[in-house]
């Protein structure tokens, strides 16, 4: 049973994996690093979307909902190599790297 466990995370942890850090050729991109660096090390992103973070105002039960799009930051996906690898950036700043292959 615990074998079978450790070949499961194995397997899924392969599949995708979110991080503070990216190798790209011999140099590394890490949170904290600016939109500029993503820029140069991984060029044009294919595509850029908001994230949106939501919260949540007033009583448990009628609460109000408000999404607010500078809170959630802007997400860049690049597709490259068999990977796609999404860069979260909120306020000019890189949060979280997520790479998995397609």
């Amino acid at each position: 049973m615990r074998i079978c466990l450790i070949v499961a995370l194995f397997v899924f942890s392969a599949v995708v994996q979110a991080s503070s850090t990216l190798r790209v050729g011999n140099q590394v991109l890490t949170a904290g690093d600016s939109q500029e660096r993503v820029t140069d090390l991984l060029g044009k992103p294919s595509s850029k979307s908001h994230r949106r973070r939501s919260r949540t105002r007033g009583s448990r039960r009628g609460g109000v909902r408000v999404i607010d799009n500078n809170q959630g930051g802007e997400q860049w996906r690049y597709r490259h190599d068999g990977h796609v690898t999404v860069v979260t950036i909120v306020d000019g700043r890189v949060t979280e790297i997520e790479d998995h292959r397609i």
